[in-house]
């Protein structure tokens, strides 16, 4: 037990420190490029007017740099690498025990979280340097939903046909076998949670709620005896908390997509994993979508 939970908060620690450590030459790379939109948007990405969001966003998007989220999901992925590598090169009970990474608990999420935000990543690139009718302003709603759709659909055929994965629990009722069913919800999760990344871009308001909802099902993995899931889940609230360190105002820097798609299809697949979707209506709440993405 005890080594559990050093394993847990001991690796949510060191990847808050090496998060910090990373922070200095991130900010100078994205100052130093002007990382940021060159006009503030005033059309939804389905092509109405976005009133709310303008006026929450019209002051911070131009300025302040985006892609502020490779600091956490590059800072997981370093900490998982070294780990591993320990694991490997120094075979112990001890290692072989921080070491994280398993095939049916974390391979699938860390997976999720890096491509999902290195096509995020592309997205925020386009947004800040992209030219011409098509790329100019970043992906449009319609392939970023299908991006979203694609990863779901990657995600779901793992989960029901790999890990043979296809019921939830349902507070106070239980676990119910969902069959095939499974898949579409799993999907449709996936694309609600994407939804709500308006939130990013108001000073300290995404790190402080990615933040809860991981410690959330760090907490609910941990004691469902998912120890490596719950270690992942601590490793990835380390680099949120370093993150919002430098979100609070006057915001450093802004998750951007790289951050916000890579966050939520991760959570989504932890939310399976442990079985409890069902508790994202709550733990998710603060996350519910604002008019005018």
């Amino acid at each position: 037990m005890e080594l559990n939970i050093l394993k847990v908060f001991g690796l949510s620690s060191f990847t808050f420190f090496l998060a910090m450590f990373f922070t200095p030459a991130l900010t100078h790379f994205l100052y130093k490029h002007k990382m940021w939109k060159k006009s503030a948007r005033i059309k939804a990405l389905g092509g109405g007017e976005a009133k709310i969001f303008h006026e929450l966003h019209k002051d911070k998007e131009v300025g302040t740099p985006r892609m502020g989220g490779v600091l956490i999901w590059f800072s997981v992925f370093v900490v998982a690498f070294i780990f591993l590598i320990l694991a490997k090169l120094f075979p112990s009970y001890t290692t072989e025990k921080i070491n994280f990474l398993s095939r049916g608990q974390t391979w699938l999420p860390l997976f999720t979280l890096v491509s999902a935000s290195l096509v995020g990543l592309v997205d925020d690139i386009l947004q800040i340097f992209g030219k011409g009718k098509y790329i100019a302003g970043g992906l449009s709603l319609t392939k970023r939903i299908v991006l979203v759709l694609l990863i779901g659909s990657i995600g779901a055929y793992w989960f029901y046909a790999k890990l043979e994965m296809s019921s939830v629990i349902i507070p106070f009722w239980g676990e119910f076998n969902l069959g095939w069913l499974f898949i579409p919800l799993f999907i449709v999760t996936m694309l609600a949670m994407f939804s709500g990344g308006v939130i990013d871009g108001l000073d300290g308001l995404s790190g402080g709620i990615f933040a809860a909802m991981f410690s959330a099902y760090g907490g609910i993995a941990f004691f469902q005896n998912q120890i490596d899931l719950a270690a992942f889940c601590g490793v990835v609230a380390g680099g949120i908390l370093a993150f919002l360190w430098f979100n609070i105002p006057p915001a450093r820097f802004y998750m951007g997509e790289t951050g916000v798609l890579g966050l939520t299809t991760a959570l989504t697949v932890v939310a399976f994993l442990t079985k409890s979707p069902a508790v994202l209506l709550i733990i998710a709440f603060p996350y519910s979508p604002l008019p005018g993405r």
